[in-house]
């Protein structure tokens, strides 16, 4: 049952509560017009307790190993004393719909974890691999008290700099073998990059792990960095091995320093946070010009038109969006 006050959700997710927390972020995430206005209360009551956590963002080309190396990375951070936070995003079939929803399988050990926490959710229609309200998922794990989140995503695509504009420092997973240094992967996206990973760098692939890394350094020095206060660094690790993982959370802490004491940080968080809203209205908007009653009346008319070609594209959209005035 959804139907909590606010506070329910507030003291529980404070206190610590696994349920409370889990039946919260499928309040946020849940579509239902009954649920809405609590999960607006909701998210402005627990705004005060959120901020506090590293935001880590991570892509990687198909076959990078990002479960493997969360699962062992998860593992190193909780063991240092950190609670951490994985919204692992899985792809959504656009024909059914549906999701495959194995983060948890995949990440037998930190599913298990009392410091961990794992949300797999599908990636539904949003682009970049990203929930719809991974944002949200985010701000509540962290009012939950997890100082560390994580948010996985499909795979590198078209718009993965989704991902890139809702965390503090992004990084890509990358293999080596995969032909030329940036084959696979977006010139944007690495642009976005804070760090640059290559995995698998144990046993015998360990020596072509370091010349990919050389490659690859030289050739970032030709993209423009997401900030002038840090230059994207590119090592190479072993989610197997555990081999330079403690690099990686160096790196992600020295970044985040640097952010902080230059006023980034902060800077690059309220940014976001009205990027989202702005999102959150051009969704809103296409869920009620959808849902219009004259609307749904005269789409299939407009659309019959454009596809015989009595119309063009542009005045059937404009006819339509000017039916909003006649409510």
């Amino acid at each position: 049952m959804l139907e909590q006050h606010v506070e329910y959700y507030v003291e529980g997710i404070r206190q610590g509560n696994r349920r409370t927390l889990a039946k919260a972020i499928t309040l946020v995430e849940s579509r239902h017009p009954g649920h809405r206005e609590t999960a607006r209360r909701f998210m402005d009551a627990i705004m005060p307790f959120t901020g506090n956590a590293v935001r880590l963002g991570i892509t990687g080309v198909p076959g990078a190993g990002k479960s493997t190396f969360i699962e062992s990375f998860g593992t190193l951070l909780t063991g240092h004393g950190h609670k951490m936070a994985v919204l692992a995003v899985d792809p959504s079939s656009k024909r059914s719909g549906g999701s495959i929803l194995a983060d948890k399988t995949r990440m037998e050990k930190l599913s298990v974890n009392p410091c961990a926490f794992i949300r797999p959710s599908p990636a539904g229609t949003t682009l970049g691999g990203v929930s719809r309200m991974t944002r949200e998922t985010m701000l509540i794990c962290e009012a939950a008290g997890f100082d560390v989140v994580i948010v996985e995503t499909v795979g590198v695509g078209q718009s993965e700099t989704a991902v890139a504009g809702m965390v503090d420092f992004f990084l890509v997973l990358m293999i080596t073998g995969a032909g030329d240094v940036l084959q696979g992967i977006k010139k944007g996206i690495m642009e976005l990059a804070d760090a640059v990973a290559i995995n698998k760098a144990d046993g015998d692939n360990k020596e072509k792990a370091r010349q990919t890394c050389n490659e690859l350094a030289d050739a970032m020095h030709l993209l423009l960095p997401a900030s002038t206060a840090w230059t994207p660094a590119v090592v190479t690790c072993s989610g197997l091995s555990l081999e330079g993982l403690d690099h990686i959370w160096q790196l992600v802490q020295e970044h985040g320093r640097r952010m902080r004491k230059t006023g980034q940080l902060q800077a690059n968080r309220r940014r976001q946070a009205v990027q989202w809203m702005w999102e959150l209205i051009e969704e809103g908007l296409k869920e009620r010009f959808s849902g219009h009653s004259l609307v749904e009346q005269q789409l299939p008319v407009y659309q019959e038109k454009v596809l015989q070609g009595e119309i063009a594209a542009a005045t059937a959209a404009n006819n339509l969006l000017f039916l909003l005035d006649k409510s």
